[in-house]
């Protein structure tokens, strides 16, 4: 597996792609379609995944739009200037997702060079058709889940399919309806392609599957991007049966701890997974995501929960040990003149008194080792994992009203000791409240939260989790962010103005 990581520096020496969005990806019209330069455009892509713009940034805002974070980053005080903004749910220019944007359109391109370049045969049979296969296979997967990742955040956007040259430069915004269009087109492309033809570590046609199930989701509670002449329920039957494909071809990492440490990387549980290298040092995410002085140097400590959202666990799980897996609340440290210092966040420190302790942080995307003092770390990040395939299949089911529901669901507890509470035991809608709250408890952080709160439309993330916030019992104005009720700012994020200020084709 360390050489695969490893493979992310050795294939800087090969690639030579632009920064610049505009000017054309060369590396597979300067180089021969050989297996070396195929798997180098492969690692390329999933390369891209991993800069900083892609990863850290895409972290930030994703769980920063959720409704469910709060944050110290540029001062550590409520009314910094992303607590005003992209945390509650009031967007304006933002840095971060702004270079997001860039990222994942880098990134695309990197997949349009591929596909273009890339001859593919219908019938492989011999390795090298195998690799080419596969290699195109993930560049339409990579395309769809880029595409996926910015749809739901900005609506209606440009579609790049093809390189851009000195002539073609811009692209008008397509339809978010188009776009979804695109990526189901992708997805199955992908999902043919892929042929497992490339060792643990990249992901199998299965992720296709996954993230096609996650599309016909939205599609079924979202009128406005559905094909008309496919119905609500045709959308979700569509959704189980690409997830069916998944269930049984993975299994649940018997420790839910350990998925987050480098013990638990590649784990019979991941279906996505970055790999992550210090030495390639194309990862700052334990440096960015560290509490102050948890570990021995590099520690930002840009997240935390809102203290509702771990009270709301907390009393529906309360011996749950994805708690202490999901949350810190405490931790001391040695101070330079050796005196030691305790750190007491809610709930350990229960009062909140200030924004400082308010509100736990989030302990999954913290660097668990606290002798490292690297700015770079080497631990991977899981995108998709079977848990979350278990909990889409109880939602679909429970929309179906097939019966199967509660097994999966019982699946997923089991692992961590725990049974389904009586909200998995009432009416539909009771099921559904209650799965949407186990997103949250199982995936928190992961980068489907944001997504998972809007997929059922204005009305339930308002009632679900921007009221649900802004009136629970323990909100405190001094420390709580009041989140936007706005169905303006609340659901989409505006168009980057680097965007705005560069293409002629967009006012």
């Amino acid at each position: 597996m360390k050489n695969f990581k490893i493979t992310f520096l050795i294939m800087v020496l090969f690639l030579v792609y632009s920064c610049d969005l505009k000017e054309e990806p060369l590396f597979l019209q300067e180089y021969p379609n050989t297996s070396l330069s195929v798997n180098a455009a492969v690692d390329g892509i999933y390369e891209s995944l991993t800069a900083y713009g892609a990863k850290e940034q895409r972290y930030f805002v994703v769980n920063g739009y959720s409704g469910l974070f709060t944050t110290g980053k540029q001062g550590n005080r409520l009314n910094n200037i992303n607590n005003q903004n992209l945390f509650s749910l009031k967007p304006n220019y933002d840095a971060d997702s702004e270079q997001m944007w860039i990222a994942l359109y880098r990134t695309i391109m990197r997949c349009n060079d591929a596909i273009k370049n890339i001859p593919t045969v219908e019938n492989p049979d011999s390795s090298e058709e195998l690799n080419f296969n596969d290699a195109v296979g993930h560049a339409y997967f990579v395309r769809a889940w880029s595409y996926f990742s910015l749809v739901r955040l900005f609506g209606d956007l440009p579609l790049w399919l093809s390189v851009p040259t000195n002539k073609d430069l811009n692209r008008e915004k397509s339809l978010a309806k188009e776009v979804y269009s695109q990526i189901i087109s992708d997805a199955n492309t992908a999902a043919t392609l892929l042929n497992g033809y490339r060792e643990v570590g990249y992901p199998k046609q299965y992720a296709a599957n996954m993230l096609l199930a996650k599309v016909y989701m939205v599609l079924a509670t979202n009128s406005s991007l559905s094909d008309v002449s496919i119905s609500e329920m045709e959308y979700w039957q569509l959704a189980y049966e690409e997830s069916f494909k998944v269930y049984g071809s993975y299994t649940l990492h018997q420790d839910y701890a350990e998925l987050f440490t480098l013990d638990g990387e590649n784990s019979s549980e991941s279906i996505f997974e970055l790999q992550i290298s210090q030495v390639a040092s194309n990862s700052q995410m334990g440096r960015n995501f560290t509490p102050f002085k948890y570990k021995a140097g590099q520690h930002f400590g840009w997240l935390r929960v809102s203290a509702d959202v771990y009270d709301e666990h907390a009393s529906t799980y309360p011996n749950d040990p994805r708690i202490d897996a999901t949350f810190l609340s405490q931790y001391s440290y040695v101070r330079d003149n050796g005196t030691t210092a305790n750190v007491r966040m809610y709930p350990t420190n229960p009062n909140r008194p200030r924004f400082a302790n308010a509100h736990p942080y989030l302990f999954k995307l913290t660097e668990k080792d606290k002798t490292h003092s690297n700015q770079y770390d080497n631990r991977n990040i899981i995108v998709y994992r079977y848990a979350d395939l278990l909990l889409m299949l109880a939602e679909i089911s429970n929309e179906l009203g097939n019966g199967q529901q509660l097994g999966y669901i019982t699946e997923v507890l089991n692992r961590v000791g725990m049974s389904p509470h009586m909200g998995y035991l009432g009416s539909q809608e009771d099921f559904r409240l209650a799965i949407m709250n186990e997103y949250r408890f199982e995936l928190l952080g992961e980068g489907e939260d944001s997504h998972n709160n809007r997929r059922r439309g204005y009305n339930y993330f308002l009632n679900n989790t921007i009221l649900k916030h802004n009136n629970n019992p323990n909100f405190k104005a001094s420390v709580d962010i009041n989140l936007s009720t706005d169905p303006t700012q609340v659901m989409l994020l505006p168009i980057p103005l680097i965007e705005l200020n560069t293409n002629d084709l967009i006012d």
